[in-house]
């Protein structure tokens, strides 16, 4: 694999049934409330070009969500293709979703990384990223 025939560019929610299925084949990725069709389209319109995916020909080897709330950007599910994997796809797609945001006027970031997920964790520390040890994740059914 050559990571130099690897393209990237927004994800659009024709895309969703590939990315999906991305998705659900890569680890520490959970498929969750918030992540039905409807839901995605309605996240990507709000959020127009920061989600990204990367392709190689036809087939969507990478993934990401990126959006924010006018104060604080947000990335989730970041899923690269096993095959695709150590040869920069997910710096790169993290890289313009960074880009994107920065462009738009936020100036920080969050992501949150499954507590089971070492190697997820280990990728996002490598590229920048700092734990938030004073932070607890809350959530609630609305």
């Amino acid at each position: 694999m050559s990571s130099a025939r690897i393209e990237t560019r927004e994800l659009l929610i024709g895309d969703y049934a590939a990315v999906v299925a991305l998705w659900r084949q890569v680890e520490g990725v959970e498929i969750s409330e918030g992540d039905l069709e409807h839901e995605i389209s309605a996240y990507l319109q709000r959020n127009p070009g920061l989600s990204r995916v990367a392709y190689d020909g036809d087939r969507i080897v990478g993934a990401v969500l990126c959006g924010h709330d006018g104060r604080r950007g947000w990335i989730y599910h970041l899923a690269i293709a096993s095959s695709y994997r150590c040869h920069g796809v997910g710096k790169r797609l993290v890289d313009e979703c960074v880009a994107g945001l920065r462009d738009a006027g936020i100036r920080r970031a969050i992501i949150l990384v499954a507590g089971d997920n070492a190697p997820g964790r280990n990728f996002w520390l490598r590229n920048g990223w700092e734990e938030l040890s004073e932070a607890v994740p809350m959530a609630r059914d609305v």
